[in-house]
């Protein structure tokens, strides 16, 4: 684990953190020790997961030791650490769309697909790997769903079965937990009204669109807004929500190792690829890409999805994935790409987010702003 003075949040874009987050870089090293590799990642479950299958046996491996940073996702500190010329991390986990957008900033070190290893038969990455794995600054390693999740005894007759389910207080009463963030709510939104899957980007980017999203959300009388990420966890498991938004595998976490009384609604999960990004400006960027070669190999990738349930980037990975160390239960079945799971679920696009993040996230911001008051 990462030790107390380098396991420190990087804040996306919450008002009136700027200088606490200033205070922090301040007391970070600046320069990582030549046998350390400094990683940004998301903390809780997903992190157990990346230190039993990738850090641990990077480490046994090589003697490198790896200290990991924990953020919420967000530009704002990547931004501010590039501009300054003290970057302290050499290696970034963070989603498709805001790698895309940060390497069109040049934020992010180029990345080839020809660093990779070839899976055990011989096949080369390239093709290896599922379509559109490879940025020009980012390597997908895993797809992950964000999803809706909901207390077992909330609803003891008929259990919600559609996404349409999430805005319906009347059949569902009871307060919601969701992202402080217009990604994934706008795409729910839509979709409760029996919006195409293949309209709804295109309605997105319309002000009418827009606003039918957000008149959607405006009917939800409580809702309890959510940025890090075991945050719906604690929320749903405590009762103070009964259906909350969050990520497939932090609540599958909660339903085997915790006995939580949860299920996941899969219909509507909104797949995302998440991928490796090496910060322009690393201390350790070698370093950095021979840790993203093991990360990515078919027994690296194969070992995260048992421990936890994100589908593997490599088909040669998905073909190897088993049961859960633990519990040994078949984790193919919790997988969002399973086919079972996978029926109606929408693959977010990142390269629309990529092109609109400011203005969607203002426009979000505003109406956010509105429906709190003063």
């Amino acid at each position: 684990m990462a030790r107390d003075d380098r396991s420190r949040r990087w804040p996306a874009s919450a008002p009136g953190l700027a200088l606490l987050w200033l205070a922090l870089f301040i007391a970070m090293p600046v320069q990582a020790e030549d046998d350390t590799l400094s990683v940004l990642s998301w903390g809780g479950a997903y992190e157990r997961a990346q230190q039993a299958a990738l850090f641990a046996p990077y480490t046994a491996a090589t003697g490198m030791r790896i200290e990991v940073a924990r953020y919420d996702g967000g530009l704002e500190g990547l931004r501010r650490a590039v501009a300054e010329g003290e970057v302290p991390w050499d290696l970034i986990d963070m989603t498709r769309s805001e790698a895309m957008a940060a390497c069109a900033e040049g934020l992010l070190e180029p990345l080839s697909p020809e660093l990779l290893a070839p899976a055990p038969d011989g096949t080369p990455a390239e093709q290896d790997f599922l379509p559109n794995s490879f940025g020009r600054c980012a390597i997908t390693h895993s797809i992950f769903a964000t999803v809706v999740a909901y207390r077992q005894d909330a609803f003891p007759g008929t259990r919600p079965e559609s996404i349409a389910d999430l805005f319906d207080q009347q059949q569902f009463p009871g307060p919601r937990a969701l992202q402080r963030t217009p990604a994934v709510n706008l795409e729910w939104a839509l979709l409760s009204y029996r919006v195409p899957h293949e309209e709804l980007y295109d309605l997105l980017s319309t002000r009418r669109g827009l606003d039918l999203a957000l008149a959607r959300l405006d009917e939800l009388q409580e809702i309890q807004w959510w940025e890090a990420g075991d945050t719906p966890v604690r929320l749903l498991t405590e009762g103070e929500v009964v259906m909350a938004s969050g990520y497939n595998g932090r609540f599958f976490d909660a339903m085997v190792n915790r006995g939580a009384p949860i299920d996941i609604l899969w219909d509507g999960q909104v797949q995302e690829h998440e991928t490796w990004a090496i910060p322009r400006g690393a201390p350790n960027p070698e370093t950095a890409r021979d840790f993203l070669r093991f990360a990515t190999t078919t027994e690296r990738l194969a070992d995260l999805s048992r421990h936890i349930p994100y589908g593997p980037a490599r088909r040669s990975a998905a073909a190897r994935v088993t049961t859960h160390p633990d519990s040994g239960i078949d984790m193919r079945l919790h997988i969002p790409t399973h086919p079972l799971n996978a029926e109606r679920a929408l693959a977010k696009d990142e390269a629309w987010y990529a092109r609109t993040l400011g203005r969607i996230e203002d426009y979000f911001r505003a109406w956010l702003e509105e429906r709190e008051g003063p």
